[in-house]
């Protein structure tokens, strides 16, 4: 009789236990979806169009959309008009940020790169990837002068860290695949 009852007891128990691990299993799983989702609609919401990553000096920053607030050099890596998009052939596309000291310096260290270094483009959830061809200064004059090459483009550009006076200017074509 009692073997039995402990036996019940068991059942019973383990029923419990079962019952509570799916409850708090689902509960996990409900709360990464909430944040999932948190997560997709603040980059709508924010109107985040894409990613730079630069392995070599530490970048991973977010993009926006070139009509945004955000896209704002005193505040991001910035898109800069007459960037054409790289979905398309020949494209030439040109980022800037500040370099110096201080939070938005993001392209501080963008003078260590070097040619055939590998840079990564996020933009409309398509990936492109891109290695630094040459690199050269010039005069700080509110124009980017680029030589247009026979493939995708991605430029990047800031202030020299030598002379206040001009800018340097990464160029940087697709990778082939």
């Amino acid at each position: 009789m009692l073997s039995k009852i402990t036996k019940v007891l068991l059942i019973f128990i383990f029923f419990l236990i079962s019952c509570y691990l799916i409850y708090t299993n689902e509960k996990v799983t409900e709360h990464n979806n909430t944040i999932n989702q948190n997560f997709i609609d603040k980059r709508k919401s924010e109107n985040v169009v894409g990613k730079i990553l630069i392995d070599k000096i530490n970048i991973n920053r977010n993009l926006y959309d070139i009509n945004d607030s955000n896209n704002d050099v005193n505040k991001n890596i910035t898109i800069l008009k007459g960037s054409i998009d790289p979905k398309y052939d020949n494209s030439i596309f040109f980022l800037a940020a500040h370099s110096g000291s201080g939070e938005i310096a993001y392209f501080n260290d963008l003078n260590k790169l070097e040619k055939g270094d590998l840079i990564t483009l996020l933009y409309n959830d398509i990936k492109y990837e891109y290695i630094v061809y040459n690199k050269w200064e010039t005069n700080k004059d509110g124009d980017i002068e680029v030589p247009k090459e026979n493939k995708k483009q991605l430029i990047l550009t800031t202030c020299s860290t030598k002379d206040k006076h001009k800018q340097l200017i990464i160029n940087c074509i697709e990778k082939e695949s």
